[in-house]
């Protein structure tokens, strides 16, 4: 037992060191974001890396209620060991939610590019920093994608859909549920053509219940490989071969529609950014391991991407 106490205490005393020198900063962009800025030691004006995250009320870590894998976390500690300065950023609902101020019918998915864009602009007029890349993962791709226009030097998808919302959820009703793809392609028609689905089956009750109808609709009004198109800039596609929420078939078509951009596939990464060396089952409690390191892969690829001359 003693000598597992010890192996602890030294083992934090590593992390610890690894981290000395760094330095955190709590950054309130808005009253509905704030964020932490990392500052890698020793980087004189270092590059910044903005990272947007994913669907749901994720925060600046990459976590949800019940759902802690410190994704984010462990990637922005990772890119500040390479020099790379980095902010990540609650996403507004999670204060919303904190502050009883949840009105889903409110909700748009414009407001998460706006709240980007405003991220963006503040950062980039920073002086503490050289070049500015927008990182976004799985919904946060097409976020970043269309705030990085014209203000970024680089862009870098994670995870990101290639397809419009509504083809993307159809494609994975037809391999997790195929009763239901029938009803979902009429019911996302219905929304496109006339802004609202009535006739949809109960179990898509989650998809099209009338409250998020209007920030389903709104987000069916961006195209990825559109977007990713208009972007001037560097770009970078990531996908891992164990992400069980988006295939590399999305990957592929954003690389299709940008086809100077870098991509690469990252073998065993999952969602999260965890390697999963076993099934499936390994693979959903990885999004509640909050110890569980990313893939270093991921980590190099980044930030080679960032600091190429």
């Amino acid at each position: 037992m003693k000598f597992f106490v010890t192996t602890c205490i030294m083992l934090t005393m590593g992390v610890l060191l690894a981290q000395e020198g760094n330095k955190t900063e709590t950054i309130r962009v808005s009253p509905l974001l704030e964020g932490t800025l990392l500052m890698p030691a020793d980087s004189p004006n270092p590059p910044l890396v903005i990272l947007i995250a994913g669907s749901g009320p994720t925060d600046r870590d990459g976590n949800q209620n019940m759902m802690k894998n410190n994704s984010l976390k462990f990637l922005a500690e990772g890119l500040a060991e390479r020099g790379i300065a980095s902010f990540r950023y609650d996403k507004r609902i999670v204060k919303m939610i904190k502050n009883g101020q949840v009105n889903e019918k409110g909700i748009r998915f414009d407001d998460f590019i706006e709240d980007a864009v405003l991220v963006v602009e503040k950062m980039r007029v920073d002086d503490r920093f050289g070049k500015l890349y927008v990182l976004g993962h799985s919904q946060g791709s097409l976020v970043g994608m269309i705030a990085a226009r014209n203000r970024a030097d680089g862009f870098i998808s994670i995870a990101g859909a290639g397809q419009e919302i509504d083809d993307v959820i159809v494609d994975q009703l037809a391999k997790q549920a195929p009763g239901l793809t029938e009803n979902a392609r009429q019911s996302f028609d219905d929304l496109r053509v006339n802004g609202v689905a009535q006739n949809f089956s109960p179990g898509l009750a989650s998809i099209f219940r009338p409250d998020i109808q209007p920030f389903i609709f709104s987000w069916m009004q961006y195209n990825p490989q559109v977007e990713i198109a208009k972007l001037e800039i560097p770009v970078l596609i990531l996908n891992g071969t164990k992400d069980l929420q988006v295939q590399i078939s999305e990957a592929q078509a954003l690389q299709e529609a940008k086809p100077d951009a870098t991509f690469v596939i990252i073998e065993d990464m999952n969602h999260v950014f965890k390697e999963i060396s076993g099934n499936d089952l390994e693979n959903s409690k990885s999004y509640n391991q909050p110890m569980l390191p990313i893939k270093k892969e991921l980590i190099e690829i980044t930030a080679d991407f960032i600091l190429q001359k």
